[in-house]
């Protein structure tokens, strides 16, 4: 048991997270008994804040689903929610002490496990965290886990990160999980939307990714996505929208070998290089 904690980008400090419970696939039980009164009023906190934000500005699936986390009080069981996801698209969540490896999150994805992490920010984080805590992961991502269009999504996209890896491409399709899982937008009768869990669970970046004026707004494209850096330490300047999950879907139907071939001779944009706008 115990495996070395992970770091992705650069940090001044060493990942938090007990990765001595950690597994060999490094999920971990959830020790909801170690939560304190201080943690589950934290997670009641953020809860009733980024709720309170979502009309106008998340997409209608994410907030027709969100009440199927259950309990908005204190930070719920895994299992109770699996009892009602698994119903639902045949997902589980997974407790896991932090961020893990490449290989081991894309098989937990492929196989509809979605990692989540197990500790909750400090009340000093309460508006800004580095790493993903248990806030983020279940508010941000499992509420959409609970659509079919999109959970299949997910499966698919652990599936091709599969085959990124024996082919060197991740960092390639980690742009794709990043301005869609994370930093997605749709666009919808009522206008624009995000569905990405980044926007969902940040209370700034929510209405400066639908609203603002300032950053650009393009339509997801495969090759443009895959050749486009993201920014982790401040809101994106770039966002890519999508016009319903279904079309995110057929987008990965192909075979990615091709392409990450062809945009390995390609060079790369910046995180703020403007193109046209949607």
């Amino acid at each position: 048991m115990g495996k070395p904690p992970v770091v992705y980008g650069q940090s001044t400090r060493p990942p938090r997270g007990d990765y001595a419970r950690a597994a060999d696939d490094y999920t971990c039980a959830q020790n909801h008994a170690a939560y304190t009164a201080a943690d589950h009023a934290t997670y009641r906190r953020l809860y009733e804040r980024q709720s309170a934000l979502l009309p106008g500005r998340a997409s209608e699936a994410f907030i027709a689903a969100l009440p199927s986390l259950g309990i908005k009080d204190h930070i719920p069981r895994f299992e109770e929610i699996n009892e009602r996801l698994y119903q639902a698209t045949r997902w589980q969540i997974v407790a896991v002490p932090g961020l893990i490896p490449e290989v081991p999150f894309f098989t937990l994805l492929a196989n509809r496990k979605f990692p989540v992490t197990d500790w909750i920010r400090t009340p000093a984080e309460f508006d800004y965290i580095v790493e993903p805590d248990v806030f983020h992961d279940l508010f941000g991502h499992v509420p959409l886990l609970f659509n079919p269009v999109f959970a299949d999504y997910v499966q698919r996209y652990g599936e091709g990160g599969l085959k990124a890896a024996e082919l060197g491409a991740c960092e390639m399709l980690s742009r794709l999980y990043w301005y869609t899982i994370e930093f997605g937008l749709i666009r919808e009768a009522g206008g624009l939307r995000a569905y990405g869990a980044g926007i969902l669970s940040s209370s700034g970046e929510l209405a400066y990714a639908v609203q603002s004026p300032e950053p650009q707004r393009l339509p997801l494209q495969l090759e443009r996505t895959m050749r486009t850096r993201y920014q982790i330490d401040s809101y994106q300047q770039t966002y890519f929208v999508i016009d319903s999950f279904e079309q995110l879907f057929d987008l990965t139907a192909a075979d990615f070998a091709p392409l990450y071939a062809r945009l390995r001779g390609l060079p790369e944009f910046a995180a703020d290089a403007r193109a046209a706008a949607v």
